[in-house]
């Protein structure tokens, strides 16, 4: 698994942003991001999506050594550019989780693989805007199971940052496989993936 790279130093405001997301009262069981210095509040997401994180995530399992864990639902942040997202799934080392630096998050830049599952009201935000932001941080590998892509459900896997843009790894409709490179050296065959809202 890849060095963690040096976070640049934290935007002034970054504090005030992190409690206002912390203290505020939230829809139950929401998503609660900060993008680029705006608070982001999305749904739940819907059972076929959930049932996607926990295929990958069992996939992921059966080749992470125990010194990483595969998280739904944590906090990575990336405090120099007032980003804090909520992937579906995030790879990173356990001991970055044991001893989070801001409470509930752990840095962007301790990722070694992002994966994000479009939903309707999202769709276009995470195929550009976390794309850019997780090549931004140095994120070797991103998965986007883009469930409503305009022609039809496809998995594209992202990697090689380079001057804040990944490079297209492979793209597959869904019912095909994708493979994630060392360090996971891993066919996920999409196949089992629900079709569908």
């Amino acid at each position: 698994m890849s060095a963690l790279p040096t976070d640049p130093t934290p935007d002034p405001h970054w504090d005030e942003l992190v409690r206002f997301r912390a203290e505020s009262d939230w829809p139950e069981g929401s998503k609660v991001e900060i993008a680029d210095g705006i608070t982001v509040v999305t749904p739940p997401p819907a059972t076929r999506h959930s049932r996607i994180a926990v295929k990958v995530q069992r996939r992921l399992y059966t080749v992470l050594s125990e010194e990483w864990g595969v998280y739904q639902n944590l906090g990575v942040a990336h405090p120099a550019y007032r980003r804090l997202f909520v992937p579906d799934l995030v790879v990173v080392p356990d001991a970055v989780v044991a001893e989070p630096d801001g409470g509930d998050y752990v840095p962007l830049t301790a990722a070694e693989l992002t994966v994000e599952i479009t939903s309707p009201s999202n769709a276009s935000y995470d195929r550009l805007n976390k794309a850019a932001a997780y090549a931004q941080a140095g994120v070797p590998l991103y998965l986007l199971i883009d469930r409503f892509a305009p022609a039809g459900p496809t998995v594209t896997l992202y990697g090689e940052p380079e001057d804040n843009v990944y490079q297209e790894l492979q793209k597959v409709k869904f019912g095909e496989e994708v493979h994630l490179p060392e360090p996971f050296d891993l066919t996920i065959d999409t196949g089992v993936f629900p079709f569908g809202a």
